[in-house]
């Protein structure tokens, strides 16, 4: 079979111009101007030279390397003692070189066979690894449902037959940019004219990894350098670089066909957009980072440049690359990351891993690689800065290796042991020397490969659209679109610093309002409000968004490979804004919103309608397809009851009014609005032998009755018995004198009360009068919500073990940001998140920490959770200077604020709604005007129990750090100069981190504040004084101590108090005046300096100012 698409053999005569249309059509799609003039014409001639000598230089310096079974490549190409080990990596990039080369013969007539013969160079290279991976398919389909690292493909294998290298847990396999990589030239290639997939089956594994690359997001891995965290323990972490690739080959492959121009319909590849816009978003709140251990990384370079072009906000992509540029530059190269031990003499050779403190051995004598120069000049070719690719040029030139083979890229320059102590004292004084790889033993094929194809370009044998033949350099509204039967990534571009948004600046949501039934329709008609119900759209479909899923489980499914397609995930609102075309009938979803749900959050509209107005702010921003996104609004007859319907009908009025909340919207007709709008065609249901296993949305069939009006609608009668039990009592009663009070009782506190107790005793099977105690927990929630007694649903829904939908997203969202999170009673012991979790994992954690102590807050804290991971998704400043969310700390915050009302009630007994608006204005409150008309208390208990720090804090305390040999003591725990400093940076996010987890042994929110203030004040002293610094350790609670000492000191002086022990007069002093909290500690910074605890480093005494 044919795995090159000119579409004939190419019938040329010489001297004579070429008239083939196949590779016409393969020109215009590549975009370059291709010389086909008479033969003997001088240009050509001194083209098709040129093009001859670089296949000689690609033949000696790369291709004779290549394995002559599956075409895979070593990461060093050796004649004398050649691995047998191929990189996956190494190849596709050797894969890269030859394709390029080809692309660039196309340009001339008289080739000598040569395009085709690099062309198929490259498809047996990419094919040899879709095989190895092929026979790894298992791990895919593991890995679709558990992240895990034992689960990951292989990126090392035999270079002969494809076998396993090494075994799971021998080697850091979890690299999910390399599968992105191949994603994204597998595109390229299929788009340039070359066909690489052959069969069905290995279409639905192609599909298959990209289920595998979609939740990189969150998912820890190795990173580019096989190592996770810099410290090189064998531990992952979340990566910019690997999420950036993933976003970039997920927006390449969508919707693109992998046999080329002769595939049909099941030849096409699909992206989840939900799963593309969190990479996306992720990526670009990570970046100018790599990840928590590693502030700026060299492979960030490949990301945000060529090949990946993950991201066209300049302002961000110029800032990750003038850091990599600023910190990592050397004489001879770019360092990969700060205290990279690889290949440095002082690293220990026998040993995988590091130990404790020991990257500070490697710290300024970090291996240089030349690589990026190319990487760099590739960016400047890109961007079409003519002086910016002089310079690169000539510092390549600088550092290249001349040998008989032609100009070598080494693979590193390092300082030898002579030359360690010398660059340490005078940085860049030390003299580097080339590895062996790249000099005079063997060829470092990845460097080779991207200097090839970088000269290539420099030379002008290349265009930029023949390596990017989809265009990838640029904004996704000036890429060709694939296939208009696809939904495509159409952005248009809006600077905009605040959040880096690309919006369409024209976007119009198109909202769609279906009633559940025609007597619902008629009520709302009364208010002016038009709808359709399912009937009058027919044969249009309203679908949930869990047939959606259950459609998207036959996408890629292959009994061969043991394959299942795509996992039971639930949409977004972003995949069910557009309209589908599924098994010859068109489909609308309505979103998640509105799906019957069993957790009581949705028995408060309310919080429906705010949620509602936050998925069209969220679609208003993150919609990046073409065509308009269309919301399904499904109105239901609960909707209307209660005394929230006026707030109802105010969106609704608000939707027809053209705008909500600065949102553009149109409501309209169904049929009249598909014509602009996404539309998907689900074309791999089109061999489904039963298309009825998909449930269409039926109308409610009410009978005759209709409502006229709201005084129609049967009211909610009102309990007049509100009694509460005392449960001491009940305890000693029999089961069933319970059943019997249960039965006498109206009150719906008392019933949850016994149903409690009998839950306990009897368990949730017990069945009395026929009805199971589970079961009456089950209708006390819904009788509770319609009568709007929050504390009852609450303790019934946590007796019941209740979970909110997407609280494992909402997690992800948070950790993601860099944040931790921890879910717990306040006083009691927390549970520290600080990796994705499942929702399984999560219920348990929740209940186990929360159930013994406060039973409510095991459902309190999922509410919590579910409103942090949406607002700090849409306004991440918001949470500048909280690194760890305690969320039972949140709720003791929320607590205190209800305190301060004449008439407060628990925060268990406040609606939903109520509570997300009480969790905004406890976040938000220190940017209002009512922040400074609180007491100091007041202040420091509020920004105590949501963990709130200054900008500098963090550095501040590693100064002190610094200056500390003993270390830090607060409450009891220490905080160790070394390894610390040794291990970590200043801007590390670990050490941020570490310092949390010594600031949460503090138990009471003020004296928290107050601690980190004394940290500020003891930072600032330290500044003006630097010839200080402490002998011991610091003991941070015996200063706060000795500054209470003299507080009460004062106090007993100036107003005759008597001392106590109870510091909240203390905690209630403004801070910076005449008797505030800073000059105590001063004062008791001074009295350790008399005492001895601090010395000072110069003679002269050190005067405090």
């Amino acid at each position: 079979m044919a795995s090159y698409s000119p579409q004939r053999p190419r019938i040329r005569r010489m001297s004579s111009v070429s008239t083939d249309p196949g590779l016409g059509m393969i020109l215009a799609k590549g975009g370059d101007n291709r010389i086909s003039g008479i033969e003997d014409s001088s240009p050509e001639k001194d083209l098709k030279k040129e093009l001859d000598e670089q296949y000689r230089i690609l033949k000696r310096q790369i291709l004779q390397y290549q394995s002559m079974t599956l075409g895979l490549f070593p990461r060093i190409g050796c004649t004398e003692k050649q691995s047998k080990v191929a990189s996956v990596r190494d190849s596709i990039y050797c894969a890269a070189a030859a394709w390029a080369l080809s692309q660039a013969f196309r340009r001339i007539d008289n080739d000598g066979g040569r395009t085709h013969e690099l062309a198929q160079i490259a498809v047996k290279c990419m094919r040899g690894i879709l095989y190895c991976w092929l026979r790894q398919a298992d791990k895919v389909e593991k890995f679709k449902e558990n992240q895990s690292q034992n689960h990951a493909l292989h990126c090392l294998f035999d270079l002969l037959t494809g076998d396993p290298v090494y075994k799971d847990d021998e080697y850091e396999h979890l690299q999910i940019d390399i599968v992105a990589l191949y994603i994204l030239f597998l595109v390229q290639m299929t788009t340039s004219g070359l066909q690489i997939i052959f069969t069905t089956d290995e279409v639905s594994f192609v599909q298959n990894l990209v289920f595998y690359v979609e939740r990189a997001y969150r998912t820890p891995d190795y990173g580019m350098w096989e190592r996770g965290s810099k410290y090189n323990i064998g531990v992952t972490e979340v990566h910019a670089s690997s999420i950036g690739l993933a976003k970039a080959a997920l927006e390449a492959v969508n919707g693109v066909n992998l046999f080329g121009d002769q595939g049909a319909s099941w030849s096409v590849i699909f992206v989840d957009i939900d799963a593309h816009n969190r990479n996306r978003t992720i990526f670009e709140s990570i970046l100018p980072r790599e990840s928590n251990s590693k502030n700026t990384d060299a492979s960030l370079l490949a990301t945000v440049s060529w090949p990946a072009f993950a991201i066209h906000e300049e302002p961000v992509r110029s800032r990750t690359i003038s850091k990599v540029i600023r910190k990592l530059s050397g004489v001879k190269g770019i360092k990969r990351f700060i205290r990279d031990g690889y290949k440095t003499v002082v690293e220990d050779k026998n040993r995988k891993y590091y130990r404790p403190a020991e990257i500070k051995n490697f710290d300024g004598i970090e291996c240089e690689w030349p690589m990026f120069y190319v990487y760099l000049l590739l960016d400047r070719i890109f961007q079409n800065d003519k002086e910016g690719v002089k310079k690169y040029s000539a510092m390549l030139d600088h550092v290249m290796t001349r040998s008989n083979d032609g100009l070598l890229m080494p693979h590193y320059f390092y300082i030898p042991a002579e030359q360690v102590e010398i660059e340490r004292m005078q940085p860049g004084r030390g003299r580097r020397y080339p590895s062996d790889a790249g000099s005079t033993k063997g060829i470092f094929l990845w460097g080779q490969a991207v200097y090839f194809i970088s000269q290539l370009l420099v030379k002008e044998l290349l265009n930029i659209n023949d390596i990017d033949p989809i265009r990838r350099h640029l904004p996704a509204s000036e890429r060709p679109k694939v296939n208009s039967r696809y939904s495509s990534f159409q952005e248009t571009r809006s600077f905009q610093p605040s959040n880096h948004r690309i919006t369409p600046p024209d976007l119009v949501l198109q909202i769609v309002l279906i009633a559940e039934s025609s007597r619902l329709q008629q009520l709302l008609a009364t208010y002016g409000i038009q709808t359709q119900t399912p009937h009058q759209i027919e044969p249009i479909q309203i679908w949930s968004p869990k047939e959606l899923s259950k459609a998207y489980e036959y996408l890629g499914i292959n009994k061969k490979l043991g394959l299942t397609g795509r996992p039971k995930r639930p949409f977004g609102v972003l995949s069910t804004s557009k309209i589908y075309r599924a098994c010859g009938a068109t489909v609308l979803c309505y979103p998640l919103l509105f799906e019957v749900t069993d957790f009581y959050m949705a028995q408060d509209i309310s919080i429906v309608i705010d949620d509602l107005k936050n998925d069209l702010t969220f679609l208003s921003k993150c919609w990046k397809l073409a065509g308009r996104p269309t919301f399904c609004m499904l109105i239901r007859e609960n909707n209307i009851r209660g005394t929230n319907f006026t707030e109802f009908l105010e969106l609704l009025a608000a939707f027809k009014s053209g705008d909500v909340d600065g949102i553009r919207v149109r409501v309209g007709r169904l049929q009249t609005l598909i014509s602009s709008a996404c539309v998907e065609h689900l074309d791999f249901l089109s061999q489904l032998p039963d298309p009825s296993i998909f449930q269409r949305l039926e109308q409610s069939n009410h009978g005759q009755y209709s409502f006229k009006s709201l005084t129609d609608i049967p009211a909610v009668m009102n309990i007049a018995d509100n009694t509460v039990l005392d449960e001491a009592d009940l305890k000693v009663k029999a089961t069933w004198d319970l059943i019997q009070m249960f039965r006498c009782t109206e009150s719906l506190e008392a019933q949850a009360q016994l149903l409690k107790l009998l839950l306990h005793r009897e368990g949730p099977n017990y069945t009395f009068e026929g009805q199971s105690v589970s079961r009456r927990l089950d209708q006390l929630v819904t009788r509770a919500g319609l009568h709007k007694q929050w504390g009852v649903v609450r303790l019934c829904s946590a007796l019941l073990r209740k979970l909110v939908d997407s609280l494992a997203p909402s997690i992800t969202s948070i950790l993601v940001r860099g944040k931790q999170l921890t879910v717990g009673v306040f006083g009691h012991e927390e549970e520290v998140l600080d990796k994705p979790v499942s929702p399984n994992e999560i219920k348990s954690i929740l209940y186990s920490k929360c159930m013994p102590y406060n039973i409510c807050q095991a459902v309190l804290q999922q509410e919590l959770i579910l409103a942090i991971g949406k607002h700090i998704a849409t306004m991440p400043e918001t949470y500048d200077g909280i690194l760890k969310i305690r969320i039972g700390w949140f709720v003791r915050a929320m607590e205190m604020e209800m305190e301060l009302e004449e008439d407060h009630v628990p925060v268990t007994s406040l609606s939903p709604y109520q509570v997300k608006q009480l969790l905004m204005n406890i976040i938000l409150v220190h940017r209002s005007d009512e922040y400074d008309i609180r007491s100091p208390l007041q202040q420091r208990q509020l920004d105590g129990a949501l963990s709130r720090v200054p900008k500098d804090f963090y550095e501040r305390v590693w100064e002190i750090l610094e200056r500390t040999p003993g270390g830090i003591k607060v409450a009891g725990y220490l905080l160790p100069q070394q390894p610390t400093l040794s291990d970590m940076t200043m801007q590390e996010l670990n050490f941020s981190l570490l310092v949390e987890e010594m600031l949460s042994k503090i138990i009471d929110p003020a004296y928290r504040q107050l601690m980190v203030e004394a940290f500020m004040v003891v930072s600032t002293i330290l500044r003006r004084n630097p010839e200080l610094m402490f002998h011991h350790s610091v003991n941070m609670d015996k200063t706060i101590s000795d500054a209470f000492e003299e507080f009460q000191k004062d106090r007993s002086r100036l107003e005759g108090d008597e001392k106590q022990d109870d510091m909240r007069q203390f905690f209630n002093t403004l801070p910076n005046i005449k008797h505030g909290t800073t000059s105590y500690i001063i004062k008791a910074v001074v009295k350790n300096l008399l005492d001895g605890d601090i010395k000072v480093s110069m003679e002269d005494m050190c005067a405090i100012t």
